[in-house]
C-alpha cells in the first residue's frame, strides 16, 4: 500500500492543528504561577464538565441514562475519583442499555 505525500502531509497538518491548542496552554501555564482566585475557579471546571455531560444524558429520559447518572454521582461524591466516576457511570449505563 502506497501513501501519497499530500495525504501524509494532510494527516500531519490535522495532527498539528489538533495538538497545538491543547499543548500550548499547558506549556504556557506551566511556567507561571496563577493567582489563588484563578486556581480556585479552575477547581470547579471538572465538576462543571461532569454536570454538563450528565445533564445531556438526563434529557434522554432512559432508565440506563438515569442509572449511569446515579452511579456516577454516588461514586464521585464518595471517592472524588475521576476514573472511578466515569467507570461507574459507563458501567451502569452499559449493564442496563
Amino acid at each position: 500500500m502506497e501513501i501519497r505525500p499530500e495525504i501524509a502531509w494532510l494527516v500531519l497538518a490535522c495532527a498539528a492543528v489538533t495538538a497545538l491548542p491543547r499543548v500550548l496552554p499547558l506549556v504556557a501555564l506551566s511556567r507561571i504561577t496563577l493567582p489563588g482566585a484563578v486556581m480556585a475557579w479552575l477547581r470547579h471546571v471538572p465538576v462543571g464538565v461532569l454536570a454538563a455531560l450528565l445533564a445531556i444524558e438526563g434529557i434522554s429520559f432512559t432508565a440506563a441514562g438515569y442509572a449511569g447518572i446515579a452511579a456516577a454521582l454516588l461514586l464521585a461524591v464518595a471517592t472524588r475519583s475521576l476514573i472511578g466516576t466515569v467507570a461507574a457511570g459507563v458501567g451502569a449505563f452499559w449493564l442496563l442499555a
